[in-house]
């Protein structure tokens, strides 16, 4: 008797898919997908734009914070540049007494104009750091652009800058220091400045967030950095070849240039060589030193925000 068994039905082994073909992704939006430096800045500025009023609370908080309760009130604001130009006075007639040599008002005065970039910088600097940590429950639960918060606390500083610069030209006009047209290169200076300190204020508190010891590091930094920057001095001292080291330090070109237009009453579009007590011949001021200073301030500036914009997606992982 013959078994009918039912047949098995027989698997074609099932082809593999075909691979996706390649679409063609136009320029447009190859750059949305990829955003360029250009793009990155102008999405930076755009923002900065459409948050102004919080940047403009921010930076009004942190100037109630500074003289809320404060003994000394507005005597905070040109505290810093009097002790700078004490402590340089003390500087300099040490040195003059061992060179046997007289300390004049103009060396006096430069002191003066010096310490208030110094004491913007070094202010500026000290708050920026803690910005992002000391704004925690702000960056990791609001959304906003975080520039803003270094931003705000350099504006404050400009406004103690604002009322030591009140101060110091009372002072240098007892000196004996007249106004001149040089004094147009102060707004110049004095965005060039402000570039820069941005620019390094952006990178500290960026790195404070990720390494919490960057903040020691830089008040070694603004402790020791006053040798290392032509306050106490002028960079002719170091003569002919140490003068043009001295002028590597960004703030270099920037603090000697406030001295050379204010007090020298010197175009800074032309050189100025001094001759100095030993008879050698040394570069006071060479307009490369103007444009090393615009270089560091607007290349730095613009490495800073695009480091600083294309992190900020990451920092309330770090808080």
């Amino acid at each position: 008797m013959t078994s009918l068994s039912p047949e098995r039905p027989t698997l074609s082994p099932t082809p593999p898919p075909e691979p996706p073909v390649p679409r063609d992704v136009s320029l447009p939006e190859r750059a949305r997908a990829r955003p360029g430096r250009l793009s990155d800045l102008s999405e930076i500025f755009l923002d900065f734009w459409r948050y102004r009023e919080l940047l403009v609370q921010l930076a009004r908080r942190d100037i109630r914070i500074r003289y809320k309760q404060a003994v000394m009130g507005f005597a905070w604001a040109i505290l810093m540049p009097m002790v700078v130009v004490g402590a340089g006075i003390l500087v300099r007639y040490a040195m003059a007494t061992i060179s046997h040599m007289s300390l004049n008002l103009s060396s006096i005065a430069g002191l003066a104009v010096k310490s208030l970039p110094w004491s913007f910088f070094v202010g500026s600097l000290g708050f920026s750091v803690a910005s992002l940590t000391g704004n925690s429950n702000l960056v990791a639960k609001i959304y906003f652009p975080r520039e803003v918060l270094p931003l705000s606390v350099t504006l404050a500083q400009g406004f103690d800058t604002l009322i030591g610069t009140i101060m110091v030209s009372i002072m240098v006009a007892v000196l004996g220091v007249s106004p001149s047209w040089q004094l147009l290169w102060v707004p110049v200076l004095v965005v060039l400045l402000f570039c820069v300190t941005l620019a390094v204020g952006l990178f500290v508190s960026c790195a404070n967030l990720f390494f919490r010891d960057v903040k020691y590091i830089v008040q070694v930094l603004v402790t020791f950095g006053i040798f290392f920057t032509p306050v106490f001095f002028e960079p002719t001292m170091f003569g002919p070849i140490g003068a043009p080291l001295m002028m590597l330090n960004p703030l270099a070109p920037l603090v000697e240039g406030f001295r050379v237009a204010i007090i020298d009453h010197h175009n800074l579009l032309m050189p100025l060589v001094t001759t100095t007590p030993a008879g050698a011949s040394v570069m006071a001021w060479s307009p490369w030193y103007l444009a090393y200073a615009v270089l560091w301030a607007f290349g730095g500036l613009a490495s800073s925000l695009l480091l600083f914009h294309r992190l900020e997606f990451v920092f309330a992982e770090y808080l």
